[in-house]
């Protein structure tokens, strides 16, 4: 027994240190795969279901490395940037033109509104890449920010003509004063009273609910507004097209067959809706059954809440609302598509008819942007929803006609402002980024 003893406790030394080190080596594997995990972007990082053929996986594999590819900086202070901006808004540089040639007539041009969403902006593009006749488009970027890593998503576009503009009176050229925050602005929920006793620079000029202006808020309009002006009257590659325009943003995703339904519809309306001078391609539905609505056009009157997403508008319809400049500006409301609705309803010959696909060509994947409150946003979630929609509906893509009924719907009224547009400083620049913005302003 006495002999026996050592021997035992050497064994269980000997076991104690085996374990001790199976312990450390797990510790060590657990840290390394984290910071694996982490290295790939977790907002657009999906549970392996399989290590082969595994298309979502694939549409993602690309992002993480052209982010992490990029030298992220910026010119190193304000007046350099604005200097670098300018500098890209004069050139005026078209990608890929010498191979697919001039924009023609009717080409499609596809405007896209851009802020900071990278992840959304990502998806959108391998979306429109997989779309019928897409190398028949201009596709025109609109930004509020300057990004390296959403101007290196842009850059790698080969699959049609692109163009980038940048917004010359953003927050970020202009972080301390309009159109940002100026340090003596009025605070949003101060009062009236209060305010002009401070003498803060809009204290004569709260909202129509007693609030002053909010930078963030109020950019959007005013960034949306400069957009389409300045594509229809200052880029030269498009200021005199009178082919269809469409609207996108980041946040939106296309089907396979966007073009294909937008080419239909235009050929519909002649004969079906003259009077119609807008088409819709998405629309904010709950459930999709394309085997019933594929083929389905509806004629109706256009609602800003229903109707804003993948909107098309030619040049005829534009010259219609730039000359209701003043009514778009003045109105109280920082949403551009209400207060295109407020011009709608109040100063156009007639209010704004749409054409509208009732199973959705563009779907809006944002959940997580300005006006998210919840904890659960997941940038990838409805992407994959999209995605997996699209492929079990796939058979009824390219209808080879379509039927058009019209919505019989009760009038509505001009709508009432949300406010955040009270500032008269506001309404004078968005009347300033009109062409001859005296005549209209």
């Amino acid at each position: 027994m006495a002999r026996g003893w050592p021997h035992h406790a050497m064994l269980r030394r000997v076991s104690s240190y085996a374990v001790k080190t199976i312990i450390l080596l797990f510790v060590i594997s657990f840290l390394w795969l984290q910071l694996r995990v982490v290295n790939l972007k977790p907002d657009l990082f999906m549970p392996l279901k399989s290590q082969y053929n595994d298309p979502e996986l694939t549409f993602f594999a690309n992002y993480s490395a052209i982010v992490n590819s990029v030298n992220a900086t910026t010119p190193a202070n304000i007046k350099l940037l604005l200097d670098t901006i300018e500098e890209l808004n004069a050139l005026q540089d078209v990608n890929n033109v010498d191979k697919f040639g001039p924009l023609n007539d009717n080409d499609v041009v596809i405007v896209i509104q851009v802020h900071n969403r990278a992840q959304y902006l990502y998806a959108l593009i391998e979306s429109m890449k997989q779309a019928q006749n897409i190398n028949q488009t201009l596709l025109v970027f609109s930004h509020d920010l300057f990004d390296p890593h959403i101007n290196a998503l842009i850059q790698r576009i080969d699959f049609t003509k692109v163009i980038q503009i940048f917004y010359p009176n953003s927050i970020q050229l202009h972080p301390n004063e309009f159109p940002g925050h100026d340090i003596n602005d009025c605070p949003r929920n101060m009062k009236k009273e209060e305010a002009l006793k401070r003498n803060c620079n809009n204290a004569k000029h709260p909202d129509l609910y007693g609030h002053y202006r909010e930078a963030k808020f109020t950019q959007t309009k005013h960034h949306w507004w400069w957009k389409v002006n300045h594509l229809m009257d200052g880029l030269h590659i498009t200021q005199n097209h009178i082919g269809p325009v469409l609207f996108l943003e980041e946040d939106h995703y296309v089907a396979p067959d966007f073009l294909y339904i937008l080419r239909m519809i235009e050929n519909l309306k002649i004969t079906k809706c003259p009077q119609c001078n807008i088409l819709c391609l998405g629309t904010y539905v709950k459930s999709y059954n394309y085997a019933a609505f594929s083929r389905k056009i509806e004629i109706v009157k256009w609602l800003s809440s229903k109707y804003n997403m993948g909107m098309v508008i030619n040049r005829n319809l534009w010259e219609q609302i730039k000359k209701c400049a003043k009514a778009f500006c003045s109105f109280d409301d920082y949403n551009w598509d209400w207060s295109l609705q407020h011009v709608s309803a109040t100063c156009l010959p007639s209010p704004l008819t749409a054409m509208v696909a009732i199973a959705p060509r563009v779907f809006h994947i944002g959940e997580c942007g300005v006006h998210h409150r919840g904890k659960d946003c997941s940038s990838d979630r409805v992407v994959h929803k999209v995605m997996k929609v699209l492929s079990s509906s796939s058979s009824y893509l390219f209808p080879e006609t379509l039927t058009v009924h019209q919505s019989f719907r009760k009038p509505f009224k001009a709508p009432k402002g949300n406010g955040g547009w009270g500032d008269v400083r506001d309404h004078a620049l968005c009347c300033s980024q009109v062409k001859n913005f005296s005549f209209y302003c």
